[in-house]
Order: structure tokens, then sequence, then C-alpha cells
């Protein structure tokens, strides 16, 4: 039984903590299973799921879309009966046919942003269905949409603010203003986005620098029912990522934490090393394009994002995107997700 109070169209998670998806091969079937048998949600990332397959050179789009039942197969034999979701975004080349596999697959939730969810209620099957959203703008913008064309309501809502890791949805300016003077600001802008949701009777989680217990009630306390936290289960021993990708957390100090224009077109936040040197000195690391997001153009890029990212989690951290929320600078140990999870209990 639910002792959170979050209910997303019917799933009850034993606790309100939903884990963020992250991208590429972070979060995959070993972090969403052990999250969600601990009584949380768990995320899996479809971003470039099935960078691991032989013929990924090859044919990366078949590979994803093969791989996205892989994973939720092998969550769901660790999940124990919790509750799995997928993490698709919408920038993503082919994105409807990633969220026909992941619903075809029997996933419970789909969570999808990096752009608006339009057509999300009309592929996803069965599965419960929450855009994430910057404010309350685009918010209504989906939930107006949505109740037009295919009489239908999310089943959650995600407002991600400017703290979160990977790619954000606002423009770098901003970003760098809640960076230097806090959120405070954001948090009316969470207050306005969930009296709108409430209007509508769907429950808001909130995500974006969410770290410990006390950012759960604080958001909590604003009227939200659950949080999504990413950066703090990177290192847990349940992460998918190699351990120097881990190391890599443990390691940052405050000032590592950057904000970077990535090369498909939005700003995101990674820790700073050697190969964000050699892109600032100009070099180019291009070979041949992985076909991921729609906005990228290869032909002008200074590296390919898949293949950077792929570097960084498979542990060649110096060669490659390391991408991070505003907190990773406060991992000092690799933890278990058990251990985290009874923290927000």
């Amino acid at each position: 039984m639910s002792i959170s109070g979050l209910n997303i169209g019917g799933l009850c998670p034993r606790i309100p903590v939903i884990q963020g998806g992250m991208g590429v091969g972070v979060s995959l079937s070993g972090l969403a299973g052990a999250v969600a048998a601990a009584g949380g949600v768990g995320v899996i990332s479809t971003a470039q799921i099935g960078y691991r397959e032989p013929d990924f050179e090859k044919d990366p789009i078949a590979c994803n879309l093969r791989a996205i039942a892989d994973e939720i197969a092998k969550a769901r034999a660790i999940a124990n009966g919790g509750i799995i979701g997928v993490n698709i975004m919408v920038a993503t080349k082919r994105y409807e046919d990633y969220v026909k596999a992941a619903a075809d697959a029997g996933v419970d939730l789909i969570i999808s942003g990096a752009g608006l969810p339009m057509t999300l209620p009309a592929i996803s099957g069965s599965a419960k269905i929450a855009p994430i959203v910057s404010g309350r703008k685009s918010l209504h913008v989906i939930a107006r949409y949505w109740q037009k064309k295919y009489n239908r309501k999310p089943d959650l809502v995600v407002i991600e603010g400017p703290m979160a890791g990977g790619h954000l949805g606002f423009q770098k300016e901003d970003i760098e203003k809640y960076t230097v003077h806090g959120t405070k600001d954001f948090d009316e802008e969470i207050r306005s986005t969930i009296a709108l949701a409430d209007e509508m009777e769907v429950p808001v989680v909130v995500a974006g620098g969410v770290y410990e217990r006390s950012d759960l009630d604080h958001y909590l306390a604003m009227g939200a029912k659950g949080v999504q936290v990413a950066t703090r289960f990177v290192t847990t021993k349940e992460c998918d990522a190699s351990d120097a990708y881990k190391q890599a957390y443990i390691d940052a100090r405050k000032e590592d934490i950057v904000l970077v224009d990535s090369p498909v077109g939005m700003p995101g936040r990674a820790i700073h090393n050697a190969f964000l040197e050699r892109v600032a000195a100009g070099e180019r690391f291009i070979k041949g394009c992985k076909q991921c997001i729609i906005t990228c153009n290869p032909a002008t890029i200074p590296y390919c994002i898949t293949d950077a990212l792929v570097n960084a989690v498979e542990g060649r951290t110096q060669e490659g995107l390391i991408f991070c929320g505003s907190n990773a600078y406060r991992a000092h140990k690799i933890e278990t997700v058990a251990d985290i999870m009874e923290e927000f209990t």
C-alpha cells in the first residue's frame, strides 16, 4: 500500500520518489529495477539505449528499439512488482516508434520531455503518461491540446527546474541567473504549475536539484505529490554507469560543474574535464551520425553527443561528456539505492 499520496493514474508507489531517466546508459534496468524494488518509480532512459549492441554503429535506431523491450524485461525481473517507467525525449529521431516500443513492452509509465509530447496519448497504449514541463505555460499548451484532440489528461506532470542535469529546457541566461541567485523565484513557477494541475486533478512531482529528504519536504509543503531524483542515484552500486563515471561525480568540486552548449542545440550541465577543454579549443570529434536527436546537424557540430556520452558512461571520462545535476559535487561515496530510498521514506 502507498503511504506517499502519489497516485499516477492508479500506480501508487510506496515512496513518492521517481528516479530520473539518465542517458546514455546511466539509468538502465539495473538502477530502474532497484529503485522500483525499493518502493519508488524506476525509470529507464531510452536515449541510445542500444549502444552496447554489436550492430549499433550500423543501425543505431534498430538497436535502440530492440533494447527497449530487453531493458524493460530485465528491470521487471529486479523490481519485485514495482513500477517501471521510461524516459523518451520528444527530440529523439523516430520518437513515436520509441514510444510504441515501450508501450508494446508493457511499461507502466512513459515520461516525455525535451519538446512538447503532443502525440503521446495516441501512441502510448495502456501506459500512463507524463509530460516534463518547465512551467505553467507549457503545461497549459499540452493539456489543452490533449483534451481537445484525445479527450485525455496527463496521469502525472513533472516540472523540471533549472538546476537539473543533462539537457535543460531553459535559456542559458536564465539557468545562469538561477545558478547564481538560487531557485526561490522558480518556486513561484512551481506553485503556479501545481495550481493548474490541481484544477485538472493531476499530481505533480518536482525535478531539478532534488537531492535529499528536506527537498522532498519542501515541495510537498508547496502542494507537490513527490519528487524526481536523478543525480543522487548516479553514485550507487546499482547505477548502470561505469565505476569511473561514478568516481567523476565523487571527485567533482562545486566549481567543476559547468553549463555547456550541447551540439544538439540545447544548454546542458556537466562536469568540466579535458574533453570540454579540447572542444573549447576548437577541436572537432565527428565519426558519422548515430541518428539520435532531430536538431543535430553533423556538418556543423563540434562533436557527436552520442559518442561523447558513451565514452563517459563506459569509463573514458576524459574523452567524453559527463552530464550531471547541480548537486553532483555533494556525492562523497558510493551508496545503495535502498539506503537512499529509506532516507526519503
